[in-house]
């Protein structure tokens, strides 16, 4: 997991985003940054419904949502876009850190979330490195976002959950052992140095678990993990 920076690399194919966002300012705001700075915005959107419009008709890499939007809300315009394009990467837009729809946004397979006043070299950081594939989220942030939240969504999404456990059956023991410190926010070198493993091995476990698990990146595994129980919330480690 890679948190962008000023100074991420722009080299390979530019990604192609959407984006969504109920203030005409900010739209045109985040179009001239990104634009600026070599990323192809083929759409905006006003709206949710809008959004997912437009990602359906366009294919975008990547798609900047606003969590409150008219219409059609964020977080259902995410739904809708993961479940009709699952290789679109979402990014959450919001003026609250932590917000607690975010996290119900990564639990449905968002990439991450950023708060609208990111710096200008962020936020372009951030659409490239989602659309390689990576999740935006540092584990540690994503932890502490779960920790906040994870209790009353478990509590919303029961049946979810309860399939999720049966998931993991799936897993070997070394699997759920690596799947376990994830969602303590381990790295893929902490990972390999407290197993004493190489981190080809640690990188290894890690896809062997995203695959059996179907998760996009680690963001959703950490969700999965306080969901599922394997860790829980102001638990050590």
């Amino acid at each position: 997991m890679t948190t962008p920076g000023a100074h991420a690399a722009a080299d390979g194919p530019t990604p192609r985003v959407v984006i969504a966002d109920d203030q005409d300012l900010v739209r045109t705001g985040f179009r001239l940054i990104l634009t600026a700075r070599g990323i192809d915005v083929v759409g905006v959107a006003a709206d949710g419904a809008e959004a997912v419009a437009q990602v359906r008709r366009l294919r975008p890499d990547a798609v900047l949502l606003d969590i409150r939007m008219p219409v059609m809300d964020g977080l259902e315009a995410a739904r809708r876009i993961l479940a009709e394009a699952p290789d679109c990467r979402v990014i959450m837009l919001t003026t609250f850190d932590l917000d607690q729809y975010v996290y119900a946004a990564l639990a449905a397979g968002a990439s991450g979330f950023l708060l609208k006043d990111v710096s200008p070299e962020h936020l372009a950081a951030a659409v490239r490195l989602v659309a390689t594939g990576d999740a935006l989220l540092a584990p540690s942030i994503t932890r502490r976002l779960v920790e906040r939240c994870a209790p009353g969504a478990a509590a919303r999404d029961r049946v979810t959950t309860a399939g999720t456990h049966r998931e993991l059956a799936a897993l070997t023991p070394r699997e759920r052992e690596v799947l376990t410190l994830m969602g303590h926010g381990r790295s893929n070198s902490e990972l390999a140095r407290e197993l004493t493993l190489s981190e080809a091995t640690v990188k290894t476990h890690v896809a062997r678990i995203f695959a059996k698990l179907s998760l996009r990146d680690r963001a959703q595994a950490v969700v999965l993990a306080y969901e599922t129980g394997l860790v829980t919330p102001g638990s050590g480690g």
